[in-house]
């Protein structure tokens, strides 16, 4: 009766928070149509036709420095090679295909043998053939193959579920997200709501239907909503609009305007920060209760304490695991601007690094946040339906 009880009662605090996110979301959508996008002046014309298809490089032709001056600052190469086409109407036959590799490493550049894939690009009467890329999807399916190994010889059946819900985040994001914003839709209310779902559904398809993992799905969605509003006061105080990046401003470009990057920027935040979130809330929701499983008798304010002490451990290395990561994936960016003699508050100042570091505090932020909400929560739940029992 009382795990009923309290079944109904979790249900609907559930449903609450839906609501009330939604009802945020809503009010910011409304803000968020009175935001000036960028200026975009289109001539409407008519897009050249892309195919793409790949082909094996039989042959090298040739291979010399670019006797471009403007590209002999970066020792620019150019190969010819003879290459055969491997799919497409025009399968079984070669053409001579040009190849710029991006330095005269001899990883870079092509070898007879290679896979690779061309870009046919028809424009009028215009045909003209170009080698884009190596082919690298064989190395990556083999290290899909090795991960998803490891995630199931290690994790059993939880590593089973886990992948399941990622794939499940995945299509969210494919199949639901992307579309919609494509279509001109907000990008922070089809974020806002594809968080939603990953948080609903991933969270409980990766942990299991158990009382602590419905404890971190409500920590989480919590967390979203406060970091929600933290995410429009911070990026809107600092004036930033989402155009800090050639990615997002050609984007908009693509879609002739009808994508709010400052939209785009907040929603891209809080998918972020999720990405993250599930696994503090997730990981704190299960301390909590394995502290409650070994000693019954703990009061709130024990387990609270006990649930807390680990979770500091948990804010200072994921904080700065959050840190290095946008650090990592921003590497070059940081060493260009080491090139340049820039005043160091100047490049802090600039949209571009001043989105990466709201992105980083506002994601830390939420961790932070998230643990005492989760230990709170979790410890008094368990205390309370003890109690009851």
């Amino acid at each position: 009766m009382i795990k009923h009880k309290m079944t109904k009662l979790i249900l609907i605090v559930l449903f609450l928070l839906t609501g009330l996110l939604t009802g945020s979301a809503s009010v910011l959508a409304q803000e968020e149509t009175l935001i000036e996008q960028l200026p975009t002046d289109f001539v409407e014309q008519t897009a050249p036709q892309v195919e793409y298809y790949q082909a094996r490089v039989t042959d090298l032709v040739s291979e010399q420095k670019d006797e471009d001056p403007y590209a002999m600052i970066f020792d620019q190469y150019i190969q010819k090679v003879f290459a055969v086409f491997l799919n497409g109407p025009e399968k079984g036959a070669g053409k001579i295909i040009e190849f710029y590799p991006k330095s005269d490493d001899d990883d870079q550049k092509l070898k007879v043998g290679d896979k690779v894939y061309v870009l046919k690009i028809t424009d009028g009467d215009v045909v003209s053939y170009n080698i884009t890329e190596h082919y690298r999807f064989n190395a990556l399916l083999w290290l899909t193959i090795i991960f998803i190994g490891l995630v199931v010889l290690v994790g059993r059946w939880q590593g089973l579920g886990s992948l399941v819900g990622l794939a499940f985040s995945f299509l969210v994001i494919i199949k639901f997200m992307v579309p919609r914003i494509l279509a001109g839709q907000s990008p922070l209310i089809i974020c806002l709501l594809g968080a939603m779902m990953i948080a609903l559904v991933s969270i409980y398809i990766a942990h299991g239907f158990k009382l602590r993992t419905t404890l971190a799905v409500i920590s989480t969605l919590l967390t979203i909503m406060i970091t929600l509003g933290f995410d429009y006061l911070v990026i809107h105080w600092a004036k930033l609009f989402g155009a800090g990046t050639e990615e997002a401003v050609f984007a908009q470009f693509a879609q002739f305007g009808t994508i709010n990057l400052r939209g785009l920027l907040l929603g891209g935040i809080i998918v972020g920060v999720l990405g993250v979130l599930d696994d503090i809330t997730t990981a704190q929701a299960a301390v909590v209760d394995e502290l409650k499983k070994a000693k019954p008798e703990m009061t709130f304010k024990e387990l609270y304490r006990a649930g807390i002490s680990v979770g500091k451990e948990h804010i200072a290395s994921l904080v700065n695991t959050l840190v290095l990561a946008y650090v990592g994936a921003s590497f070059p960016l940081v060493l260009l601007f080491q090139q340049y003699n820039q005043p160091l508050t100047y490049l802090l100042n600039s949209e571009l690094v001043a989105e990466e570091i709201a992105r980083t505090l506002i994601g830390s932020t939420a961790l932070i946040l998230a643990v005492p909400l989760t230990t709170a929560l979790t410890a008094y739940v368990l205390t309370r339906k003890k109690a009851s029992l």
